[in-house]
């Protein structure tokens, strides 16, 4: 007798050779035994066992920012005098211009994007953006007791 796990198992395969072997003209694709595993569990753990991957990942790459973000930065452009229109939350050519003209007058490269650099200049930004991550301590190097938080002195 199988194990549920092993039986499960076969089944995912069975189902993703069913699912990719190509289907002979006029032949139908058998239909999974009844093991007490739904025809969902089926897919879902013959996704599994194909790709390894799981769901809820993060997607890659950067989000386009929220129109409310979009106003600050137009409000801070505003302020500085590089971005002369109303504040509306979008991106659009004269926020782009805006931010070429602010880019080029604090030093930056003009390319009209938002960078941290920029943002850092336009006073938005975090401190550390964009700068490389602190060096280690040296092999052997004690952390001094100033570097502790307060109460936790010996």
């Amino acid at each position: 007798m199988l194990s549920r796990t092993k039986r499960r198992v076969m089944l995912a395969l069975l189902a993703a050779a069913v699912i990719l072997a190509p289907a002979a003209e006029g032949a139908t694709a058998p239909r999974a035994r009844k093991t007490g595993a739904s025809a969902r569990g089926v897919k879902a753990a013959a996704g599994k066992a194909k790709s390894g991957k799981r769901h809820g990942r993060r997607e890659r790459g950067q989000k386009a920012p929220a129109p409310e973000r979009i106003r600050e930065i137009q409000e801070a452009l505003a302020k500085d005098g590089s971005y002369s229109g109303t504040p509306n939350g979008k991106w659009d050519a004269a926020t782009s211009e805006a931010m070429r003209r602010f880019q080029a007058a604090h030093g930056l490269t003009p390319t009209g994007k938002l960078e941290a650099r920029s943002l850092q200049k336009l006073g938005l930004g975090s401190e550390v953006a964009g700068v490389a991550a602190p060096m280690p301590p040296a092999p052997g190097v004690a952390a001094s007791a100033s570097a502790l938080p307060e109460g936790n002195n010996p």
